[in-house]
Formats: structure tokens, C-alpha cells, sequence
């Protein structure tokens, strides 16, 4: 069966934008049952059809939403900036078993201001980012194969993320893929007009996404992918 989402309700978006006016709990606490039912509702419900969708192209990338959907509250601890509540609602959709800085995935948000939606490899672990790194420079032709395709040009725009001024060490400062190795995130991501989410064609623009940056993603995950393949070999009998 297709997916299906009717889109987000005016009165969702309406209390979002009313939100980023009044973004204290006094304001939020008498209208949480507005969030509950116009907004984190909805989103569970978009979060489950294209989950449907990606079953037949990213099927490890299933999230159930209770774990793809960011929670409404900012955590201020350490920021200057103490609002309470973000402004937006996010979901992210990981490979299953793969912790949050190991591997890439999808990403979309909901707001007033816009229909956000991109996916890639975001600040990852160390570890990791050398293992893509490691990646990248053996097959730099095929990464830059799936990122300059004219599907991907057109939905998604180019390839951006924090860079190094220089190529890291222990790479030569002259490697063919001396451009792609100084990335420290490798992203993907683009803003759709907001009048976007309150229609039936949200779930289309998402996956349609989705759909052309899953090589990029899947090749930002081969590196941890394969080593955890060696490591199960190494426990077969």
C-alpha cells in the first residue's frame, strides 16, 4: 500500500510560528495539548509513512518514530541562547544499531519558516571520520560520482560541511581527493518553502529526497558497515 499524509494542519504551523514569539513556558504550558495533537501527532504519523516508503530503498534506515523525533525541549546547559523550546520538529533516521556520530542517515524539519530536509554524515566520531576518510581516498570517484549527479545537483544542491584549511595528516597535501578528504561533515541539505508542509505533497518532496542521496548515505556508512562484517567473521566458528 502507498503512503499516505495529508499534511501538517494550518493550526500545527500557526502554533510553531506562534512559539517562536513566545518561547517560554508560560506560553507553551497551557497550549501543550495543541503541540501534542497538531504537531508531535502529525509527525509521528509522517514519520510512519516514510518509513513505509523507505522500506523499499533504505530499509535499514526504518526508525520507529518514538526515536526519530527530536524532542520539542532544548537542552540550555551550556548555550547563552535559554529558550526552552526549539522552534521546529526534526526527525532523524539512523541505521539500525548504529550509534549517533557512527554512520550516516536522513534528516527532515518541520517550521513556520520552512520545510528542511538533507541527510549525510554530521559531525562524526573520530574514529569514524578517519575510517571514511581512509574510504574516500580509495574510491573518491565513485563519492564524487553519487554527489554530482543531476538528481542530487537538482533536489539537493551541492555537498557542503565544515572543512580543514588543509588536507589532514597522513594524507599526501597532493591526493586527487585532497578537496573531499579535508571535509570534517559530509552533508547534504536544502530548505523547501513552508506552504509545503500543510499539503499532501510533503511526503513526496521528502522521499523524493531521500531517494537521491541514499547512495551518498550508504556510502558514507561502508566504512563502518565493513568493519563490523569483519568483526562477525571473526566470531564464526
Amino acid at each position: 500500500m502507498a503512503s499516505r499524509f495529508p499534511g501538517f494542519s494550518a493550526e500545527g504551523i500557526d502554533f510553531l510560528r506562534s512559539l517562536a514569539r513566545n518561547n517560554h513556558r508560560d506560553w507553551f504550558l497551557p497550549r501543550k495539548h495543541i503541540f501534542e495533537e497538531q504537531v508531535k501527532g502529525p509527525m509521528h504519523e509522517l514519520v510512519e509513512a516514510v518509513n513505509r516508503a523507505m522500506a523499499a530503498f533504505a530499509p535499514d534506515f526504518v526508525t520507529d518514530p518514538a526515536k526519530a523525533v527530536f524532542r520539542i525541549y532544548r537542552d540550555t546547559r551550556f548555550s547563552k541562547d535559554k529558550k526552552p523550546y526549539k522552534e521546529h520538529i526534526a526527525a532523524n533516521f539512523r541505521r539500525r544499531g548504529g550509534g549517533p556520530h557512527e554512520g550516516g542517515g536522513y534528516y527532515f524539519a518541520i517550521s513556520h519558516k520552512s520545510v528542511a530536509v538533507g541527510g549525510g554524515l554530521y559531525m562524526p566520531a573520530p574514529e569514524t571520520l578517519l575510517a571514511v576518510r581512509n574510504h574516500i581516498a580509495g574510491h573518491h570517484a565513485e563519492l564524487r560520482k553519487v554527489t554530482t549527479s543531476r538528481t542530487v545537483r537538482k533536489l539537493l544542491g551541492e555537498m557542503h560541511g565544515e572543512r580543514l584549511s588543509r588536507v589532514p595528516k597522513g594524507f599526501p597535501a597532493d591526493h586527487p581527493a585532497a578537496d573531499l578528504l579535508r571535509f570534517k561533515s559530509f552533508i547534504f541539505y536544502t530548505e523547501l518553502e513552508p506552504e509545503i508542509a500543510t499539503t499532501p505533497n510533503l511526503l513526496r518532496e521528502i522521499l523524493e529526497r531521500f531517494r537521491a542521496i541514499t547512495p551518498f548515505v550508504e556510502f558514507s556508512n561502508a566504512p563502518v558497515v565493513n568493519a563490523r562484517k569483519k568483526i562477525d567473521a571473526r566470531d564464526l566458528p
